[in-house]
């Protein structure tokens, strides 16, 4: 059961969102920022990795999709505009996170956006078709799984939220050598970073020279065999969406198992510890909460309360996911009591060991917030 007032929650928080990305992008045109240090976006801390980008253009892309914006033709020529701005992106070959940019974030959306004004561009879809080849050759066939930009001997559990991008391409190309590797990737994870347990390890390292897994490890999590709960929902929202892709009830099974971890792990209010394995003190304190975990879950459990085929954990989902969005659109996640606060969600968490967007905004959690808002809309109907 909802809140009462959770859909004037959802609204009010949709129009804290709109003002704080107009102001971000009059403040900073042209800047894609990735975490806030002491509420502000720029500031010169590093990025680690450059992966982020599209998720500035795609908040713009959800307030078109959600109708719930009174100034749309500002919002198009700006989603325009910072998606233009990534069009070359479709070559990099130095990161794993393509998915993000072309599939989540921006040039799908725009071709999406063409298609429902009856005039589909195929120039755009033509620069996500680039982008899921691009992202393809990352395959290694020791191993059977697309590299982390760490190294050729990694693989990253936010992969898979990466590799539908190559699903997707594949359909539209027919391309039987494309959907092979995106089969085995997600194969591979499942079979080397999901546990039994539904918990997920951020990272699988192999041996390149003959394929064999080696062991679990960590880069953001509390330790290797560790629970780091953002990478738990990567996998949760990311098998999930396979699962759409492809139909194959081994990606809906895995979803569904991240997502018993998660509820059954994740404190009431729907919001889990950075890692559930973190220590109840000191500097690595899971008392640091991961608003952006949470958001990415909310988005991948209402995918799966109409993906489940049992009808009591469908509802099980939509109700988690609803709890989710009610706690994050109120202080002290919602940024709503601090004017001076740049972003939109607080209580983020980017590279904690690095002190990297720690209890900060982080871009991923405002971009899967306002997802989950313009998902939970339609799940309320009209207020009463």
């Amino acid at each position: 059961m909802a809140p009462t007032n959770l859909h004037g929650q959802i609204k009010q928080a949709l129009r804290l969102a709109q003002t704080r990305v107009r102001r971000l992008i009059q403040t900073h045109p042209g800047f894609y920022p990735l975490y806030t240090d002491q509420g502000r976006w720029k500031h010169d801390k590093p990025a680690w990795t450059h992966w982020g980008d599209g998720f500035l253009p795609g908040m713009m892309w959800l307030f078109l999709e959600s109708g719930q914006t009174d100034d749309p033709a500002y919002w198009r020529c700006a989603a325009e505009k910072y998606s233009e701005g990534l069009e070359h992106r479709k070559e990099d070959r130095e990161v794993h996170d393509l998915g993000f940019i072309f599939y989540h974030g921006t040039f799908k959306r725009w071709y999406e956006a063409t298609v429902r004004e009856g005039k589909p561009d195929q120039r755009l879809l033509d620069v996500v078709i680039r982008a899921g080849q691009v992202l393809a050759t990352r395959f290694q066939d020791n191993g059977k799984y697309l590299r982390s930009f760490i190294d050729s001997a990694s693989l990253f559990i936010d992969i898979m939220m990466n590799v539908p991008l190559i699903f997707y391409v594949a359909a539209l190309t027919n391309d039987a050598k494309l959907r092979e590797v995106a089969y085995d990737h997600c194969l591979t994870t499942r079979r080397t970073a999901v546990r039994g347990d539904g918990s997920t390890a951020h990272e699988a390292v192999f041996d390149t020279r003959t394929g064999e897994f080696l062991r679990q490890a960590t880069h953001q999590g509390f330790r290797g065999d560790s629970a780091w709960s953002r990478g738990l929902t990567w996998s949760l929202y990311g098998f999930g969406t396979c699962y759409q892709l492809t139909g194959d009830l081994r990606f809906l099974q895995t979803a569904e198992l991240n997502a018993q971890f998660y509820l059954a792990m994740t404190p009431s209010d729907g919001v889990p510890p950075w890692d559930y394995d973190a220590p109840e003190s000191g500097p690595l304190s899971r008392r640091q909460p991961d608003s952006s975990a949470a958001a990415v879950a909310a988005c991948g459990l209402f995918d799966l309360a109409k993906l489940s085929r049992d009808p009591a954990n469908a509802n099980l989902y939509r109700d988690a996911a609803l709890n989710i969005v009610n706690t994050l659109t109120q202080p002290p996640y919602l940024a709503s009591d601090d004017p001076k606060w740049e972003g939109i969600l607080k209580r983020g968490v980017y590279h904690i060991h690095k002190l990297l967007g720690v209890d900060e905004s982080v871009m991923w959690g405002e971009f899967f917030f306002v997802e989950a808002l313009t998902k939970a809309l339609p799940e309320l109907g009209s207020p009463a």
